[in-house]
């Protein structure tokens, strides 16, 4: 008969699948810190030997890792996504910026489509808070501060949307978007009237997904990011631009 005894899962193994799932979910980030021991095994309401139990087996499958006088951390998982010399590449060759552009056009048009339909009034609420913290950020004129919103307002709606596969993936493209190997997000903050432009696309993306429009919410961001295509398009002939001038400058003044 295909019948076998039930018997009760370990604690330790009770730890791993919750800790497993909040990794998976992307609530648990790559490099964040977990808590000490003793406040962790409180919080999950199991013994220290078990808790050491689950994070020795979390430590083998490469999702945790202890750092001496440091404490435990979510391990980098996304660090495998792309070689070190694909980023390179990456950064060598204008193409890959484009293609990298019509990437995140397709993608997030997709999430942003599902985030309407599926995401939960809290995920909206998320992405709300995200813009109106968008906004105080562009009244305060710091670059830097709008380009790190913008980084968190997109992957809010990608985590929104409510596939983990898509998450982790597109997590690892801003991992190197956030690192400027395609282009520098902070410049394009800088002018006021990019900003301008940049902060009604993020609104009209934000009001749609509010308004739980899927069509609306995609439009948006394919709009969004065509100013962006169009915007790097515009800074790198500049920097040609400025790199002849520099030359002839150079030129005159050895004459």
């Amino acid at each position: 008969m295909p019948f076998q005894k039930i018997e009760s899962e370990k604690l330790s193994q009770s730890v791993v699948r919750q800790i497993e799932l909040l990794i998976l979910r992307g609530i648990l980030r790559p490099g964040e810190r977990l808590p000490s021991e003793r406040e962790l095994s409180e919080r999950l309401g199991v013994s220290r030997p078990s808790l050491r139990d689950a994070v020795a087996a979390l430590e083998e499958r490469g999702l945790l890792v202890s750092r001496p006088g440091a404490g435990i951390f979510v391990a980098e998982v996304l660090g495998s996504a792309f070689s070190e010399g694909l980023v390179q590449l990456f950064a060598s060759h204008e193409e890959a910026v484009f293609d990298y552009i019509d990437f995140r056009r397709d993608m997030e048009g997709l999430t942003a489509e599902r985030a309407a339909r599926l995401g939960s009034d809290t995920d909206l609420k998320v992405i709300d808070t995200i813009f109106r913290k968008m906004e105080a950020a562009h009244a305060k004129r710091d670059p830097s501060d709008e380009a790190g919103l913008d980084a968190q307002f997109h992957m809010a709606i990608i985590e929104a949307s409510h596939n983990v596969v898509m998450l982790h993936m597109m997590r690892s493209m801003f991992d190197l978007l956030r690192n400027g190997v395609f282009y520098n997000r902070q410049m394009m903050f800088r002018q006021r009237t990019t900003r301008d432009m940049l902060l009604d696309q993020h609104r009209a993306i934000n009001e749609a997904l509010q308004a739980r429009d899927p069509q609306a919410a995609r439009a948006a961001v394919a709009a969004h990011l065509t100013y962006v295509e169009q915007a790097v398009t515009e800074g790198l002939r500049a920097e040609k631009h400025e790199v002849i001038a520099r030359q002839r400058l150079e030129h005159e003044q050895k004459r």
